[in-house]
């Protein structure tokens, strides 16, 4: 079987696993990646470097700016483009890509609004490219159990959801320093993070969003509620403030390897700020959102998200005709700010866990009559709770054995994301929002 060609575009922080995964080895039968494009020179020549160092990479990628990204694609061909750019231009280089030929990975979300989401619609159909949106969450052990439990019948009909996510004050506070705490990049945590969570929800029942209503506001992050908590002292970035050494929010940049090496050192390319105050103006993102969502089998899910939470991790509750199915997983404590944020899936220690689940088991089903009954499921190793290892062996050996439907395509993530963006629209109006509305599949 001919290796695939890929190609990609965008070198920040998302763009390393698919990195590393293509030059140290571990896909050099099936994958072979053949060049990169970024707008920053500096991200490009530190992974260039990164691979042959640390990896053992044979030789240098050929590298392109940005503008450069339809040159690329005609000097070498990619058979796919890996899009790890920021979320509003994902759709500019995915319909470029498929309109010369090339399949397309996408990170998560697709896009952020109806026109962008539209255009990679239509660009699909004309070209009929391949499209993968990288929901890695599926693929985790965890979440698969839940989706075989309620495969299995044992819920029976569902009537209603509640989901509550919550982010800690490391991981979610990152969300307020970066590009992300501006909607017009991110679409706001209601896209950018939260589309992972419609789509697992979609996937678990088998089912579509119909009707959206949304409330959300930033009660937490930002200056003027930080003035209201009593905060006289501010600063725009930690690096070199007085200010920041006593905040523990400020994110302490040096020592961080891949954030200080990926953003901080090559900040003369594009002027682009990391370690930017949690507490600083200029935010129009929701740090507390609240969702109702009916689905067109006509459950109803209560979805919740929080970003300042002392521990990160999520509950969800189905509850159908024959019982009810709890699952509740803690991911961490909160951990000092200043760690290296690039790996989130760092765990408690295994005697922790084992101690946590005896007192707290994380799946158990309760039917109406009768006792409960408590699940297991199989560790995973690697990010994103196991996830991120199948992904990649989907994503560059193929999809082989799929009995729980875990690979995405293009419909996946549109309709990831139009439970967001019906939320934002909802949050805007204060109306509620009909998905099939917004676009036409």
């Amino acid at each position: 079987m001919a290796k695939k060609r890929y190609a990609i575009i965008g070198t920040g922080g998302r763009s390393n696993m698919y990195i590393k995964a293509l030059t140290d080895g571990t896909y050099k039968d099936y994958a072979e990646l053949v060049a990169m494009c970024d707008l920053n020179r500096g991200r490009l020549d530190y992974y260039n470097e990164r691979i042959q160092k640390e990896y053992k990479y044979p030789h240098a990628l050929p590298t392109y700016s940005h503008l450069q990204f339809e040159q690329m694609i005609l000097d070498h061909k990619p058979d796919v483009v890996i899009v790890t750019t920021i979320d509003r231009t994902h759709h500019i280089y995915a319909c470029k890509a498929m309109e010369m030929g090339c399949d397309v990975i996408s990170e998560k979300p697709m896009t952020i609004d109806p026109e962008k989401c539209q255009m990679i619609i239509d660009t699909q159909k004309r070209t009929g490219r391949n499209f993968t949106v990288t929901f890695n969450y599926r693929y985790a052990p965890r979440n698969t159990r839940i989706k075989e439990l309620l495969d299995s019948g044992i819920c029976g009909e569902l009537t209603s959801i509640n989901f509550e996510w919550l982010l800690d004050t490391n991981h979610g506070a990152d969300y307020f320093r970066r590009w992300h705490r501006n909607k017009r990049n991110s679409g706001g945590l209601m896209i950018h993070k939260s589309t992972h969570h419609f789509d697992l929800m979609n996937w678990w029942i088998n089912s579509k969003p119909e009707t959206v209503y949304a409330i959300g506001d930033l009660r937490f992050y930002g200056r003027e509620n930080a003035e209201k908590r009593g905060i006289t002292q501010f600063y725009e970035r930690a690096t070199g403030s007085e200010i920041a050494k006593q905040d523990p929010f400020a994110l302490r940049i040096t020592g961080t390897t891949l954030i200080e090496d990926l953003y901080f050192k090559n900040e003369k390319y594009d002027a682009y700020i990391r370690d930017r105050s949690v507490f600083s103006d200029g935010i129009d993102i929701e740090d507390n959102m609240s969702v109702m969502v009916r689905y067109e089998n006509k459950a109803v899910m209560n979805y919740t998200l929080c970003a300042h939470c002392p521990y990160e991790g999520y509950r969800v509750v189905f509850n159908g005709t024959k019982g009810r199915l709890e699952f509740f997983h803690v991911e961490r404590g909160t951990t000092p700010v200043g760690e290296d944020l690039s790996v989130f899936g760092m765990r408690e220690s295994e005697e922790e866990g084992r101690m946590r689940k005896e007192m707290c088991p994380e799946i158990v089903f309760q039917p109406h009559f009768g006792k409960p009954e408590i699940f297991d499921y199989a560790q995973g190793e690697g990010g994103h709770g196991g996830g991120d290892p199948k992904l990649l062996d989907n994503l560059f050996i193929g999809v082989k054995d799929d009995p729980f439907g875990h690979a995405a395509d293009y419909t996946d993530g549109a309709y990831s994301i139009l439970t967001g963006i019906g939320a934002n629209i909802s949050m805007r109006t204060g109306l509620p929002v009909k998905v099939q509305e917004l676009i036409k599949l």
